[in-house]
C-alpha cells in the first residue's frame, strides 16, 4: 500500500516521536516490515506507526481513553467529526473548556457519555489545553489547565479521514493491554517498537501522568525482561528511553547496539527546560 503523507498523529502526546522519525527509520527495513507484523505496545500519538504505515500491525496502550480514540477514529469517524464540530463551534470561552474537562469529576455523568463523545472530549481537550498535554491526577481525572490559543484546530478533518482510512484498509489490531500481553503473539521476524514512559533524568523530571498507574523502575526492569524474551524469539526490537545510568546499566547486554540521539523536549511546563537532551535507542540487531 502506498504511503499517504496525510496519515499522521491526530493527538499531541508527551514523548511523541515525530522529531526522531528520521533517526528511527534508519534502522527499519520497510520491505521486511511488509512481510511481518509491526507491534507498538506504547502507541501514544503513533508517530512511527503513521510514518511506516505497515500493512499488519498490533498497537496497544494501557491508557483506555487513548485507545478509545483510535477505535472511534477507525469505527465511527462520521459521528466523531460531527461531535468535534460541536466543540469547534462552542470553543470560545474558558468556561466551556472547564465544563468539558470537568465531566470526569462526575462519574455518573461521564459514564453516560458514548464512546464517540469520550473520544471527541479527549481530542478537544488535547487541542485546547495548556501545551497539548494529556495528564490525569491520582483519581484518573484530566487536570491540565486551559491553554491560550486564539484559533485551535479542534477538527482536523483531513487527518482524521486519512488515519481512519489507513486503520480500516490495513490489518491494525487495537488493544488496551499491558505491554507484555500486547506482544504475546509476536514471532520471529516481527518488528517491535517500545516507547515506554522514560526513566526520569532527575527526581523532579518524571512525567508518567498520562497513566494513573505510573511506570517506575520495577516496570522498566519488567520491560527489559520482555525485551530479552523477544530477542530470544527472533523478533527485531527497538526501544527508546532516556540516557540515565539506570537505563544504560539495565541494557548493558546490548551496549554495542545502543545509539545515542539528541532530542528536544517539546513538552515541559517550564519553558527554560525545553532544550536538547540525550536519549537512547536500544537495538537487539546489528545494522
Amino acid at each position: 500500500m502506498r504511503k499517504n503523507p496525510i496519515v499522521k498523529p491526530f493527538l499531541k502526546w508527551a514523548g511523541g516521536k515525530r522529531q526522531l522519525l528520521s533517526e528511527l527509520t534508519k534502522y527499519i527495513n520497510r520491505k521486511s516490515l511488509n512481510k511481518s507484523t509491526y507491534y507498538e505496545p506504547f502507541i501514544g500519538g503513533g508517530a512511527l506507526l503513521f510514518e511506516l504505515q505497515p500493512t499488519r500491525a498490533v498497537i496497544s496502550d494501557k491508557n483506555q481513553e487513548l485507545i478509545n480514540c483510535y477505535q472511534v477514529v477507525r469505527d465511527s469517524l462520521d459521528d466523531l467529526i460531527e461531535e468535534l464540530r460541536k466543540h469547534q463551534e462552542n470553543n470560545n470561552t474558558v468556561n466551556y473548556f472547564y465544563e468539558i474537562r470537568n465531566l470526569d469529576r462526575s462519574p455518573k455523568e461521564y459514564n453516560n457519555l458514548s464512546k464517540v463523545e469520550k473520544a471527541a472530549r479527549i481530542i478537544y481537550l488535547n487541542k485546547t489545553c495548556y501545551n497539548g498535554l494529556f495528564r490525569v491526577n491520582s483519581q484518573g481525572q484530566f487536570n491540565v489547565p486551559c491553554g491560550k490559543y486564539k484559533k485551535p484546530n479542534v477538527l482536523d478533518e483531513a487527518v482524521l479521514k486519512a488515519v481512519s482510512k489507513y486503520l480500516n484498509k490495513s490489518q491494525v489490531e487495537i488493544l488496551n493491554l499491558d505491554f507484555s500481553e500486547a506482544v504475546e503473539n509476536a514471532k520471529k521476524g516481527d518488528f517491535i517498537y517500545f516507547d515506554p514512559p522514560y526513566d526520569p533524568v532527575s527526581n523532579t523530571a518524571s512525567f508518567t501522568g498520562y497513566d494513573i498507574n505510573g511506570f517506575n523502575k520495577d516496570e522498566q526492569k519488567r520491560l527489559k525482561e520482555v525485551f530479552d524474551e523477544l530477542t530470544d524469539r527472533g523478533c527485531l526490537v527497538i526501544l527508546s528511553n532516556s540516557r540515565t545510568d539506570f537505563i544504560m546499566d539495565l541494557y548493558k547486554d546490548y551496549q554495542d547496539k545502543i545509539k545515542i540521539v539528541r532530542a528536544a523536549r517539546s513538552i515541559n511546563s517550564k519553558g527554560l527546560k525545553r532544550g536538547k537532551v540525550d536519549e537512547i535507542l536500544v537495538l537487539n540487531f546489528a545494522v
